[in-house]
């Protein structure tokens, strides 16, 4: 799987990034190298999140997909 993120840099030096198609998953680092460890590891966490099982009626069927 390959997820596009934007890279800007800080202000206070270094750099951040954001990964538009995962709201709320952003990280930072001091070197693009550092950036690249944290941002692997914040996308991991972002989809690692449980979420809570969808109600359904008896006329609704719930898939379960991977991408």
């Amino acid at each position: 799987m390959k997820i596009k993120a934007i890279v800007h840099d800080a202000e206070e030096g270094g750099f951040w990034a954001e990964v538009p198609a995962i709201p709320g998953c952003a990280t930072q680092g001091e070197t693009m190298e550092e950036l690249l460890v944290n941002l692997r590891e914040a996308i991991q966490g972002c989809l690692a999140v449980e979420v809570v099982p969808p109600q359904t009626t008896k006329t609704q069927r719930v898939l379960e997909i991977a991408v």
